[in-house]
């Protein structure tokens, strides 16, 4: 079982669309996929969370969410104001562990990734330490922005990941616009060295908006082969590189 574990530089960042397309490009390959969704936050119990939109863009069943907080807060902070402690990561490494029969397990987090999940201050970090002692061997993939101030914040989340003992994460930007600007298309470049890891994809804005056979179109071409897709990042990289100032062209 190849087990992902996918967080991000914060909330709204793009984190369920890159859940959806990694499970796309394995369903694509014909191996079986299973998405957990340790704790969901700001959805009421009759209301769709994060896995419902997984299912509509990819079909995939077989989707897992252990607990549910209505209010749209940090898990812990949620569980707090209902008089909660806020899941047991043990028991939630326990319930993953029992997946091994997946080709695949992608677990998304909530908000980014120092985010609390309980009273104990556990977050998703901590359950990735979980997972590791019950023999697994987790993968993380951080979705960033590659909008003005997006390489301050990959830098600063990368880097608990890798003093948790983890290996560099996969970076995969998680909302490149229709028209990048001049930020966007530096950052793209920059990301990788702010973060100390690889691009590993750069997921299109509107991607929530496909049917599911043009989003699983768009998965491919988005991620690298790293992760199951067939993006060249350095051709990518390439082709999106920001213009010289107009004086230094000049110059030349």
């Amino acid at each position: 079982m190849r087990l992902l574990v996918v967080t991000g530089t914060g909330t709204g960042i793009g984190k369920t669309m890159v859940t959806a397309a990694l499970a796309a490009c394995a369903l694509r390959d014909g191996r079986s996929v299973a998405v957990v969704k340790p704790v969901q936050t700001g959805v009421l119990p009759d209301e769709p969370g994060d896995l419902a939109e997984i299912q509509r863009l990819t079909g995939l069943t077989d989707l897992q969410e252990y607990v549910r907080y209505g209010e749209p807060l940090a898990p812990a902070t949620a569980a707090r104001r209902l008089s909660l402690p806020g899941p047991d990561l043990t028991e939630v490494a326990g319930r993953i562990s029992e997946l091994r029969d997946r080709d695949l397990v992608i677990v998304e987090g909530a908000g980014g990734v120092l985010v609390r999940f309980n009273a104990a201050g556990h977050g998703l970090l901590e359950l990735a330490v979980a997972l590791s002692d019950r023999g697994l061997r987790p993968e993380l993939v951080l979705v960033c922005s590659s909008r003005l101030g997006g390489l301050h914040d990959a830098a600063a989340a990368a880097g608990p990941i890798v003093r948790a003992g983890f290996s560099p994460p996969y970076l995969v930007i998680g909302d490149w616009p229709t028209q990048p600007g001049l930020a966007e298309r530096c950052n793209l470049q920059d990301l990788p060295d702010y973060a100390g890891a690889p691009l590993a994809g750069v997921l299109e804005h509107g991607a929530g908006q496909l049917d599911r056979a043009r989003f699983a179109e768009l998965a491919v071409r988005s991620l690298t082969p790293a992760l199951g897709g067939r993006l060249d990042a350095a051709d990518f990289v390439t082709s999106q590189a920001a213009p010289l100032p107009i004086e230094e062209e000049i110059s030349r």
